[in-house]
C-alpha cells in the first residue's frame, strides 16, 4: 500500500502491549555420583564453574535432589543476607563467618563463636 505522500505503509502495526517481564527458569543437570556426599561436592563444583562462565546465573538458587525426587531438593549455598543485602555464597551449613561474593567479599556473622 502507498500512503498519500507515496510512502509505504506497513500492513502489520507493531504491538501496543508492553513486552512481558523476564521470567525465572531452572535448568536440571543430571549426573552420576557414588553417594549423596559426592553428589553434593560435584553439584557445588558445577554451580561454581557455571557462575564463572555465566555471571548472570543465580548461584544462590542452586539445589540438589535425587533424579527421581525433585521435591526433595536441598539448597547448595548458604544464602544468608548480610548487612549490605549481599548473600552468603559459602556452601550451605558452613561453619564460621558468612562471605559475600567475589574475591575478598565482605564477611559477617558470629564466626568466632
Amino acid at each position: 500500500m502507498r500512503g498519500a505522500a507515496g510512502a509505504d505503509i506497513p500492513l502489520i502495526a507493531p504491538s501496543r502491549r508492553p513486552a512481558p517481564p523476564a521470567r525465572h527458569f531452572t535448568v536440571h543437570l543430571g549426573f552420576t555420583a557414588a553417594g549423596p556426599v559426592d553428589a553434593r561436592d560435584a553439584a557445588v563444583a558445577y554451580a561454581e564453574a557455571l557462575s564463572l562462565l555465566r555471571p548472570e546465573l543465580a548461584i544462590g538458587a542452586a539445589a540438589l535432589s535425587p533424579a527421581d525426587a525433585w521435591h526433595r531438593a536441598e539448597r547448595l549455598f548458604c544464602g544468608a543476607v548480610g548487612p549490605d543485602d549481599e548473600r552468603c555464597v559459602d556452601v550451605a551449613g558452613h561453619p564460621g563467618f558468612h562471605h559475600g561474593p567475589g574475591p575478598g567479599g565482605l564477611g559477617w556473622g558470629d564466626g568466632d563463636s
